[in-house]
C-alpha cells in the first residue's frame, strides 16, 4: 500500500533512509546527516512525501514529490526515491515511481526531472527507464561516490502531459 506520510511515520521512514544516506552511493546528502536534518531534506522542503507500507504498518519504501525548480519552472516535477534493503527486488521502486507520475499529474505537474541519478545505481536507471525515462544528459564525474570515486551522474526526464 502507498499513502501519503503522517508525522508519525518519521521512525520508519529513518529506519528506511538512514543506511542509504549513510552509505553515500546514491543521494548526495552528507553522510553524517542525522535524522533532525534528514527529515526537512525529505518531508519539510518537498510538497509531498509518500510511504509504502506492509499489511502490519511497516514501512517499506518512501518517496517525496517537489516542483523541480521554482516559479517558472515549478510545472515539472522533482522525485527521490528509497526502498528498504530488504524489500529490494520485488518492484517496489517501479511501483513508487508509478504511483509519483500518477500523483504529479494530479497536482498539475506536466512532466519530471531527475536531476541527479548516480550511474552506478544500475537498479534505479533500470527502474526509471521502464517508466519511461529518457536519460536527456550526463554530468561527468559530478558525484563522488565513497568507493569508485567521481562517477558519472545522469539527468532523466518524462513528459506526463498528454
Amino acid at each position: 500500500m502507498i499513502r501519503a506520510y503522517e508525522p508519525a511515520d518519521w521512525p520508519g521512514v529513518w529506519a528506511v533512509l538512514e543506511p542509504v544516506f549513510r552509505a553515500g552511493e546514491t543521494f548526495p546528502h552528507d553522510p553524517a546527516i542525522d535524522s533532525d536534518a534528514a527529515r526537512q531534506a525529505w518531508v519539510g522542503a518537498v510538497a509531498a512525501t509518500f510511504v509504502a507500507t506492509e499489511a502490519d504498518g511497516a514501512i517499506l519504501g518512501t518517496y517525496y514529490l517537489r516542483p523541480n525548480q521554482p516559479c517558472l519552472g515549478a510545472h515539472v516535477a522533482n522525485a527521490g526515491y528509497v526502498v528498504a534493503e530488504a524489500a529490494r527486488g520485488r518492484g517496489l521502486g517501479h511501483a513508487l515511481c508509478r504511483h509519483s507520475q500518477e500523483e504529479a499529474r494530479r497536482r498539475g505537474f506536466t512532466a519530471m526531472q531527475f536531476n541527479l541519478v548516480v550511474s552506478t545505481n544500475t537498479a534505479g536507471v533500470a527502474a526509471w527507464s521502464r517508466n519511461g525515462f529518457c536519460t536527456i544528459g550526463r554530468l561527468p564525474g559530478a558525484f563522488r561516490h565513497p568507493r569508485l570515486g567521481e562517477v558519472d551522474a545522469l539527468v532523466m526526464f518524462k513528459q506526463l502531459a498528454g
